[in-house]
This record gives structure tokens, sequence and C-alpha cells, in this order.
């Protein structure tokens, strides 16, 4: 697992978890294992060991190269709590909780890059309004100190709301730093059934990729109160929390979230990653839910098997957009992709300036009968060819499992370019990253 998450160059991962983060008491997650109480996890169903805890989850970004986003516990924790778990993570100083973690095997402080303060408040997060999470926020943040201070993160909206983002970023005390916003993505928008990770028809494929392409006007209605707000982007946008959720695998305990991912979840994926570029001026950061074995992950195991999902595979082949710089990209005469009385654009298309020089696109095709036909101009330069990488699968719900572990993944993919224009035949239901050659 580690080995395939080093891979992506994972930039960053958040921990403990969203509602679970609220009745999450650091000090469980500290010292001997055999020691560590054991508590009811009444978000999720089972017992916590806290075998897992602060030194774990640090020693686990380390192995992968990413930076660390703790959540703080807001929600049944105390300014006090939050404050000495700050410390404990970052004080590079004689202090008691300075001399314990290094008593806990570290003493040099922890690379403590974000913390959020309390997650989803109008939720499972205290079923508070924005006035309140902003009185609350104002007063634990004062009470973080750190010689390297954590961007700190608050708590925002979901789905459609705009009303957390407003307040919080005309209210919000301290030097700025992020607004979080969760949205997930269900084939039928109903929680109660929210649809089938595999063995579904058009009909959901479609409303799926609809439901997702929301995440667009989603961002840019946030971002809209952001500028009118904080003209002087104080904070930016943080979509922490995204990805599909599907009603769970009939073979999953209760509880576990845990479902299949097929070709649908790559090219969703794809799509968000393009809106998201699109928005690289305001939106910061964003983390897919979850990483291993639930909901959207990256990776599935069991016991001693691994295997990686399709959307592990549209995560990998986004790599080199890491650390990019952001292109405008127009597209002229995108055609519908038509279901029923209902359509969405077929093409899907994101550029960038690569940290290594070299010009990338990246073309998402949504419709799952038919092929697209893509001109590629560059303005300013002269196109010669492109090389890269495809995904796609003859079925919509194709997907890898332990007995077939490379059913979906991607293949080499090659264009030429006439008079300065490439063109390529992106195949129905595909994602597809390139590098142009000039």
């Amino acid at each position: 697992v580690v080995g395939a998450l080093q891979a992506l160059h994972v930039p960053v991962v958040r921990w403990p978890g969203g509602c679970f983060a609220d009745q999450y008491h650091w000090r469980d997650g500290i010292g001997p294992r055999s020691k560590r109480p054991v508590r009811v996890n009444t978000n999720w169903g089972g017992e916590e060991t806290n075998a897992v805890g602060t030194h774990e989850f640090f020693d686990l970004i380390d192995q992968i190269g990413a930076e660390a986003y703790v959540n703080g516990n807001l929600g049944t924790g105390t300014a006090q709590e939050m404050a000495e778990w700050v410390e404990y993570m970052t004080s590079d100083s004689h202090s008691t909780l300075a001399q314990l973690r290094a008593a806990n095997g570290h003493p040099k402080p922890f690379p403590l890059a974000y913390f959020a303060i309390g997650n989803e408040a109008w939720g499972c997060g205290g079923q508070m309004t924005p006035e309140y999470y902003t009185n609350l926020y104002n007063q634990y943040s004062s009470f973080i100190h750190a010689s390297h201070m954590p961007t700190l993160i608050a708590s925002g909206g979901n789905d459609a709301d705009l009303l957390w983002t407003d307040y919080l970023s005309k209210n919000l005390h301290g030097n700025g730093g992020g607004i979080t916003f969760h949205y997930y993505t269900l084939p039928t928008g109903n929680w109660a059934k929210k649809g089938s990770a595999t063995g579904f028809g058009e009909d959901q494929w479609f409303s799926t990729l609809k439901a997702t392409l929301k995440m667009d006007d989603i961002i840019s209605r946030n971002v809209a109160k952001l500028e009118q707000n904080d003209p002087a982007k104080k904070y930016s946008f943080v979509v922490d929390e995204w990805g599909t959720w599907y009603d769970q695998a009939p073979e999953a305990n209760a509880g576990v979230l845990q479902q299949q991912n097929s070709l649908r979840d790559a090219v969703l994926a794809a799509l968000n990653f393009n809106i998201f570029q699109a928005h690289a001026d305001r939106v910061s950061m964003t983390n897919i839910a979850q990483m291993v074995n639930v909901l959207q992950a990256m990776v599935l195991t069991d016991k001693d098997k691994m295997v990686l999902t399709p959307t592990y595979y549209a995560f990998k082949m986004y790599v080199p957009f890491q650390d990019a710089t952001s292109l405008p990209v127009k597209i002229e005469g995108n055609p519908q992709y038509g279901f029923g009385q209902d359509g969405i654009p077929a093409l899907s298309a994101s550029a960038a300036r690569g940290k290594d020089g070299a010009l990338y696109l990246a073309l998402v095709n949504t419709n799952p009968n038919e092929a697209v036909e893509v001109a590629v101009d560059v303005a300013g330069g002269k196109t010669v060819s492109a090389n890269g990488s495809m995904l796609t699968a003859e079925a919509m719900d194709a997907h890898n499992t332990f007995s077939r572990p490379e059913a979906v993944k991607p293949a080499p993919v090659a264009a030429s370019a006439s008079g300065g224009t490439l063109t390529l035949k992106l195949p129905a239901k595909s994602v597809a990253v390139l590098t142009v050659n000039q």
C-alpha cells in the first residue's frame, strides 16, 4: 500500500477523519499501544482501538512523502485539549508536552502543515449555526500557538449551501487560512438509496456524471462570495471531502463504507480534477474521500492482497499536474452527451505547464457510447505530436478485483499533428493525459 501511494506522490493526507474527528481525543492515541483505551465508535460502529494515533499517522505521511493535515476535535473537545495537541505535535521547547512526545519516540517536532478546527459543524460536528461556530473558531484558534504555525482550516458548508462561506469569510479572526466545503456525488441523489457501485445502467452513469459536474457551479458560487468578502485572498477554498458515495457492498461489515470502484469513478475523478484546476487560483486543496478501502478509494485490500482501483490510475495519470501552472482552455463546438431529455458536455479538458516545463493536456469523454474527435491548437506555439496514457474499458462498470487486478488500467497513447494542430480520437468513456510536444 505504501509503495502504491508513493507512486502517486500524494501531496497531503487528512486525519483522523471527518465526523470521527469531533469525538477523537488525541491522548488516547499516544504511548504503548497495549495501554491505549478502546472506545466505542459511535459514528460508524464497532470499536476504536487507537492503534493508529499521532505518531503512527506522521510515520505514514513520512513514508509516502505527504504533508500532514490534522483535524482537531471541536465537537467534544476543549480549547485547552486542542491547543495542547498542537503543542505536542509542533513544540521545539523543553515543555512537558514536548518531552512527552520525545519519550514516545519523536524528539523533533512533527511537520504539521494544516490544522482544522472542527469538521462539518453544521451536522455531525455539533449541529451548529455559522454564527455559533464562528465564535468557537475565533475562541479556539486564539489559543493555538506554534513556532511554525500550521495553516488553520475552518469548517464550512456542503452541497448547495453558500451561507457558511459567506458568514465565515466575513467574521473569522486571525491571519487567514482555508474554509472547507464537502460535496459527495450520489447516482440517485437519495441518501437512503444512493445507487450501486457496479451493475448500473446508463441512466445512473449519466446521473452520476451530471451530479459531479455540479462541482464547478458550487465552487464558482462560493468563490464569488470569497472574492466579495475577502478580496485580499486571506482565505482559500478547500474541498476536503469529495467523491462518490454508493450503497455499501453487500459483503462489507456495517459502517465500513466499503464500495467497489469502476471506470465510472475514474471518469468522475478526472472531471473533478479538471474543475479543480480551472479554479486553482482560489482552490488551494482538495481531499478525496477516502484513500484505502472506504468510499472512492485508491486501494482495496483483503488481508495480504491488494488491488489498485481505476480511481488510483486517474490520480496517477494526473501526477504531472502537481505543482504545475494552470492554463486557460477554450472548448469550441463541444458536443453534448444526451440521455433522455437531458444532456451534459461530452468533453472536459484541462491544460497546464508542468514544473518540468512540459505542456500537459487532460481530456475526458463522458459519453459511454461514442468517441469524440478532438483538434487541439496551442496559442503561441506549434504542436508536433503528443504522447501519454489513456484509461478506458468496454463496460461502464469495468473494475479491478483481486482475481482480475488489471482489468482496468491505462494504456499508452500517441497522436500526431498536422499544420501545428493536434488531432485525437477520444474513445467513449475515457480519460487521456498527454504531453504535448512543440
